[in-house]
């Protein structure tokens, strides 16, 4: 054995090995049960209301009547193809304002001449409520389809902007630089190291551009549609059908939370590394 190994031994000799903190695990079957605490709850008072009269069906239909309304329209055809035509609006709208986002983002966070060309205009634009711009569509895009998914698009932009913006800025400038001192490009140093980099801040505004998407959605299907869930909500609201209104209001909600969901899924397989703070 040697000198140094000795001292080394003696130097650490009395010492107590570190217990670095785990994360607490946690079985699926409590995971899943916590998380439906809440959704059972507002179902079973839901329920309750509507039984014991206090909700009327002239006001609120129970959650018995809005299942069997599902099945009616699930049955003859109606349902699906609503869900097909707004799924694919918010899609395409969703796909089309993150992707302005991202690539203005990227531009402006990633230089100095592209912040002060693009920030500024962005900054202003952004105070815009999307819905204002409602009728300006109308005029300008008329009542089809196009009007409907630009206004997805607008509303779906902004907040994938600003968060891919804020990701860039915050990429290790130290990374960059010897990214570029290896001999890399502009476009490469982007594609390899800075949006890697800034991927947590894309999801992000992916995640919140998703939620935006559903919340334009409804606004747009408001302009003189004749198919989808809005066209449904119209329907339903001229023959005050309230279990038809409430199960339209639900499927947005499901809509929005399988693509956060989705995403979610996404991040995590992306970036493994990346796990929620647990405290025992």
């Amino acid at each position: 054995m040697s000198v140094a190994t000795t001292r080394a031994d003696a130097g650490v000799e009395g010492l107590v090995a570190p217990d670095p903190p785990r994360s607490a695990g946690r079985h699926p079957a409590v995971t899943f049960a916590l998380r439906a605490i809440g959704p059972v709850l507002l179902l079973t008072t839901w329920y309750a209301a509507t039984a014991s009269g206090v909700l009327t069906e002239d006001v609120l239909a129970g959650p018995q009547d809005v299942v069997g309304t599902f099945a009616e329209l699930w049955a003859d055809g109606q349902l699906p193809e609503a869900l097909r035509v707004s799924i694919t609006r918010a899609g395409l709208g969703l796909v089309l304002g993150a992707s302005t986002g991202l690539v203005l983002g990227v531009v402006s966070g990633f230089t100095r001449l592209g912040e002060e060309l693009v920030d500024s205009s962005m900054q202003a634009l952004r105070a815009i409520p999307f819905l204002a711009l409602t009728s300006l569509f109308i005029v300008w895009f008329g009542i089809e389809e196009a009007s409907k998914i630009l206004l997805i698009g607008v509303a779906c932009t902004f907040p994938m902007y600003v968060n891919v913006a804020s990701g860039v800025r915050n990429v290790d400038r130290k990374v960059v630089e010897a990214a570029r001192s290896f001999g890399l490009g502009r476009l490469a140093v982007a594609r390899e190291v800075v949006l890697p980099g800034a991927l947590p801040s894309i999801f992000a505004g992916l995640r919140l551009s998703t939620t935006l998407s559903v919340i334009a959605l409804i606004a747009a299907e408001e302009i003189n549609v004749t198919a989808g869930l809005g066209y449904l909500m119209a329907r339903a609201t001229d023959y005050l059908r309230t279990d038809i209104l409430a199960l339209c209001v639900l499927l947005y909600a499901v809509i929005g939370l399988v693509a956060d969901l989705t995403l979610r899924l996404a991040e995590r397989v992306t970036m493994p590394w990346r796990r929620a703070v647990s405290i025992r």
